[in-house]
């Protein structure tokens, strides 16, 4: 049975999304919804990122490259093939899907810092290719039809994080695919020996975090009218998107929400009043990321348990069970061995 604490929190995200929902019936500053909507994308792609790295253990470097298919792919398919945003949004999401099958045949047999550079140089290689190709756009980018409608593009963005957000909570935190991963996470070898394919289930997983970061990449396409390599296929996307989930929590579907929150709010508050320092800007990522390691290995979700475990009352000695009236406790078996040696 799933305990009580997780069926709270499932009912906390179903609030908060209930929530999420009425804001643009109260905010009508184009600016705040704009800022709101790009909070939401950052969540999506931290939650992919989790998947890989918090349930399988695997830091995937090129998470971008999928954000960057799913928003060429969306914006190809709109403005060379003419689909409707819809069908062109969700073959997107399938687009990234299926690089991350292709991608991860070969290099989820790798572990460790081998498995974060070849993605990284993979990452890397779709970028360049995307600079060069004539059907992208090169480094010229892509331009979409504009659609000046704020809150579309905030309940797309929104339902597709909300969406993201409970698929995976059923996934990995109740149904046995979700153990899965933490055995292979914790130990291949044994869970090989228990009968598992950790191959099959790490590809599983990339594919299951390559489809959310894909489609905020074919919103983002759409919504901001403009695409070019380097605003979908940068390196500071992955960048901020670990940062994101090692400052909320590792492993967990409530931390990276957390973290993409609170770095999203320092992102925008430092391009806002220190855009000009963007070396500093990338410094302070690196040291909010040598701290969390250092100071919050369970990052600032795991701070809260641990302090809330705390301060719960430590149970008293009236709360032992005692020995019944009338009985006493017999020797253990330690004494019972020592007695024997002593005869």
């Amino acid at each position: 049975m799933v305990p009580i604490s997780k069926d709270r929190r499932l009912l906390g995200a179903v609030v908060v999304v209930g929530v999420a929902a009425l804001v643009p019936a109260v905010v009508h500053d184009t600016f705040w919804l704009r800022v709101v909507t790009e909070a939401y994308m950052w969540i999506g792609l931290a939650l992919g990122f989790d998947v890989l790295a918090g349930y399988t253990g695997y830091l995937n470097f090129g998470h971008q490259a999928f954000f960057g298919i799913g928003a060429y792919a969306t914006a190809l398919l709109m403005m060379r093939a003419h689909w409707p945003f819809p069908l062109a949004l969700a073959a997107g999401g399938v687009v990234g899907g299926l690089a991350a099958l292709l991608l991860g045949i070969p290099t989820l047999r790798l572990r460790g810092a081998y498995f974060a550079i070849a993605t990284w140089a993979v990452a890397r290689a779709v970028q360049q290719y995307a600079l060069v190709a004539t059907f992208t756009g090169g480094a010229d980018g892509l331009r979409t039809t504009p659609y000046l409608n704020p809150q579309f593009f905030y309940y797309v963005m929104l339902g597709i994080v909300a969406a993201t957000f409970f698929v995976l909570w059923f996934l990995l935190e109740r149904a046995p695919f979700g153990l899965k991963l933490k055995a292979v996470r914790e130990d291949q070898e044994s869970a090989k020996a228990l009968g598992l394919n950790p191959t099959h289930l790490k590809l599983k997983a990339f594919i299951l975090s390559a489809v959310p970061a894909a489609l905020c990449g074919g919103v983002f396409a759409w919504w901001v009218t403009f695409i070019d390599p380097d605003s979908t296929l940068g390196d500071l996307l992955s960048d901020q998107a670990l940062v994101m989930v090692v400052f909320g929590g590792m492993g967990t579907l409530v931390g990276p929400v957390i973290g993409a929150v609170i770095i999203f709010a320092f992102k925008t508050l430092f391009w806002a009043y220190l855009s000009a320092y963007e070396v500093l800007y990338l410094i302070i990522l690196g040291g909010v990321i040598a701290l969390s390691v250092v100071f919050l290995p369970d990052g600032v979700l795991g701070m809260a348990f641990r302090r809330r475990a705390r301060r719960a009352p430590e149970p008293g000695p009236e709360s032992e069970p005692g020995p019944e009236p009338g009985s006493e406790p017999g020797p253990g078996p330690a004494s019972v061995s020592a007695r024997e040696k002593e005869a």
